[in-house]
């Protein structure tokens, strides 16, 4: 059979070119990655990126049928529209009301990261999917019980089959559907990505230039461009919740120097992740910038060595910051059709 190759877009400036060609009953997508990025984590090596595995991986993830009891989809907590986290809430809620300790992560970019969760206790992001399913303040629901579903499911087997090659549902299947989709969750079109591609009539105002300035001398050096973090963990400084009591990557490895250490997340789009901190304690940017500028206790045992010199920003530098942050927003991601509830 002749193959057809067709080259397209996911959405305008959206990272991922869509070849269609014969492969199996699927059809390959190309995984592209912004011009001065660093190389990806994930690769899709072992997991062929196709349009059928994306738009399997895209149905599961807005389906409550993971859940218990049918009520909770990955969505609940991570909606589009907010950089896939949540906002009407500090914390994740469950099923029957059930509440988590942590702010819920955004899904951005996650194929540039090598762990997962607020303390890292995924180092794989095609497992990442297995915690929410399983956890009793999330979906609360069995590996074993989701795949029964899906199998007495009219869709869901002749879907697995289009992607998969096979009707047969298992949790590696599963996983590398939703894989599919939250890798492809790439934002790079803000009006940042815009000037740093010299694209013609878009620049920075003197504020957000300014924002930009200080931002690299104080900010940097953990959120680190492009990804606006360096995915690794550190102690911002904050007192521990005296009700949640999270000591953060401690749980996991059990040694000092992580005590109270928490990922640090990209800020791409943070105009609409609010709220924001590990355990949501803040709800809007300026608190944030108030509290990086005198808020820290620099003799917090913790603390990370970049925070222990105060940095008391002036409140006209501290619109600044915020004028800059504001243009990591990028509305064709948060608003890509491609992204939304199937219909």
């Amino acid at each position: 059979m002749r193959n057809i190759l067709f080259i397209g877009l996911f959405g305008l400036f959206a990272c991922v070119l869509v070849a269609f060609k014969s492969q199996l009953n699927s059809t390959s997508i190309e995984f592209i990655v912004p011009k001065k990025w660093p190389k990806p984590i994930y690769t899709f090596e072992n997991n062929t990126l196709t349009e059928e595995g994306f738009q399997l991986g895209r149905k599961l993830f807005y389906d409550p049928i993971l859940s218990r009891d049918s009520t909770i989809s990955c969505a609940s907590c991570h909606l589009q529209y907010t950089g896939f986290t949540h906002v009407d809430h500090a914390v994740s809620h469950g099923i029957d009301g059930r509440k988590g300790t942590r702010n819920s992560p955004v899904l951005i970019n996650l194929a540039w990261n090598k762990s997962f969760h607020w303390d890292g206790g995924v180092n794989h992001l095609e497992v990442q999917g297995i915690n929410p399913i399983q956890h009793v303040a999330e979906m609360d629901n069995t590996l074993e019980e989701v795949m029964q579903r899906l199998k007495r499911s009219s869709f869901y087997p002749t879907a697995f089959e289009k992607a998969f090659g096979k009707t047969e549902i298992t949790t590696a299947t599963i996983m590398k559907a939703l894989t599919q989709y939250t890798a492809s969750l790439v934002s790079s079109n803000s009006k940042y990505d815009q000037v740093m591609r010299k694209e013609k009539g878009i620049a920075f105002t003197p504020q957000e230039k300014n924002g930009l300035k200080l931002f690299q001398q104080h900010c940097a050096g953990c959120h680190t461009e492009p990804l606006f973090t360096n995915t690794f963990f550190a102690s911002n400084g904050l007192k521990m919740d005296s009700l949640l009591k999270d000591v953060g990557r401690y749980a996991i490895t059990q040694q000092g120097k992580d005590s109270m250490q928490f990922k640090i997340p990209t800020l791409r789009n943070i105009e609409f992740t609010f709220p924001y901190m590990h355990d949501g304690r803040y709800k809007k940017l300026k608190d944030v910038i108030n509290y990086y500028s005198e808020g820290i206790d620099v003799n917090n045992s913790y603390l990370h060595n970049s925070l222990k010199k105060p940095f008391h920003f002036t409140e006209i530098e501290k619109k600044d910051i915020l004028a800059f942050l504001l243009t990591l927003t990028d509305k064709t991601f948060l608003y890509n059709k491609r992204f939304s509830f199937p219909r």
